[in-house]
Parts: structure tokens; C-alpha cells; sequence
């Protein structure tokens, strides 16, 4: 087994555990799950800390807030109570709206499931990260987020490394082709990697252990 091969099994084997697992997210190809990473994804894309947006995700969760009917007809204030209990105070006013903004689009859209939306792009990677930035809220790296975690059960977003991933992978001294880091990580989940390599990006005691495990 090669350095870059080793640096990979052990960022996996010590990091590897996906953003939607940690919020208590199980990811199935089904409407509740999927709307769930959406709205985690909406989270996570705000500048927050991570665990902020994950006990917030569980909170909306608690609430009731699970499905896009449910967001869409809860009022504005649960939302914003809701958005509180997790620790989102900086941004939920605005949260609050934007969430029963995209739950409506999506009820009205795509029917409250985002498979249908999935359909709708047609394969196309492309298409789907422009989709997902429809809903208020979510921008390019809402959207990338979504994929990057929808990936093990969309596969044809796979390999999808985004450009956090990728500098992962570059602070970790691995190449940064989508294509060669998946070939290294052998038959690890796509999604499991994705979300190691972000946790290396936004943190230097990752890739100090991940290095230090690898010598």
C-alpha cells in the first residue's frame, strides 16, 4: 500500500463518518430523509459552526419540522423557536423565513419530494446543483453540500468532491482529481469520503492525526 492509499484509510477509518449520520440523518432514496439533508445542507452552508448547524438540524427535527408540509405550515415563530433551541440565533429570523419558503417551493414544485426534482435533472450533475439552488436558502455551496452527502443514494453524483473536499485532499498532500481520490479510497462510500476530506479542510487537527497515523 502506497503513502496516498494509507493517508486515505486512515482519514476514512478515523474521520469518515458523513455529515447527515452525525445529525441522526439515516439517508435512504425516500422523501423525509431527503428533505431533512436539505434543510441540514441550508444549515450547514451559513457561516456557523458545524455543531451549531447539526444540533439545529436535530432541533427542527424534535419540533416536528421533518417533512416540507409540516415546515411550510408551521408558523413563523416555531420556526424561529425551533432555529433558537439549536443555537442558530445569528441567522434564524431569516432562516426561519427561508425554510417555509423552500418547503412551499417544494410542495408546489415537486410535490414535497425531491426525487422528483432528481427526475427532473435527468442525470445531469449539473442540472441538479442548479435545481437545488432554486429553493431560498441554499446557494452553490448549499447545493454542494446536498450532493456531496446525497451521493451514496444519487450515485450518479459520484465521485462528487467539491472544491471544500478537494482542498481537503490538498492540505492531506493527495491529488485533487475526484477520479484518482475515489480509485484511492477503494470501495469507500463516495459520501463517507466527501465528508472526511471536508472535516480535514476545516480542520488542521485532522490532517495532523491523518499524516501522524499514516507515517
Amino acid at each position: 500500500m502506497g503513502r496516498q492509499e494509507r493517508v486515505v484509510r486512515e482519514l476514512v477509518d478515523a474521520h469518515g463518518r458523513t455529515y447527515a449520520d452525525e445529525a441522526g440523518i439515516r439517508l435512504k432514496d425516500t422523501p423525509q430523509p431527503l428533505y431533512r439533508l436539505l434543510v441540514l445542507s441550508h444549515l450547514l452552508s451559513a457561516r456557523i459552526r458545524g455543531s451549531i448547524a447539526l444540533a439545529t438540524a436535530r432541533a427542527l427535527h424534535e419540533a416536528g419540522l421533518r417533512d416540507p408540509r409540516r415546515m411550510a405550515e408551521a408558523d413563523w415563530q416555531e420556526r424561529v423557536d425551533a432555529l433558537g433551541r439549536g443555537g442558530y440565533r445569528r441567522y434564524d429570523e431569516r432562516t426561519a423565513t427561508q425554510l417555509g419558503d423552500a418547503a412551499e417551493l417544494l410542495n408546489e414544485r415537486w410535490g414535497g419530494d425531491l426525487r422528483r426534482l432528481r427526475r427532473e435533472a435527468d442525470g445531469k450533475v449539473s442540472e441538479l446543483r442548479h435545481l437545488f439552488q432554486e429553493f431560498p436558502g441554499i446557494g452553490p455551496a448549499g447545493a454542494d453540500i446536498f450532493l456531496r452527502e446525497a451521493q451514496s443514494v444519487w450515485p450518479e453524483a459520484a465521485p462528487y468532491l467539491d472544491a471544500k473536499a478537494l482542498q481537503g485532499a490538498e492540505r492531506l498532500k493527495l491529488p485533487k482529481d475526484p477520479d484518482r481520490l475515489a480509485e484511492l479510497a477503494g470501495r469507500t462510500d463516495p459520501a463517507v469520503l466527501a465528508a472526511a476530506l471536508v472535516r480535514a479542510a476545516v480542520d488542521k487537527k485532522v490532517v495532523e492525526d491523518t499524516l501522524r497515523r499514516a507515517d
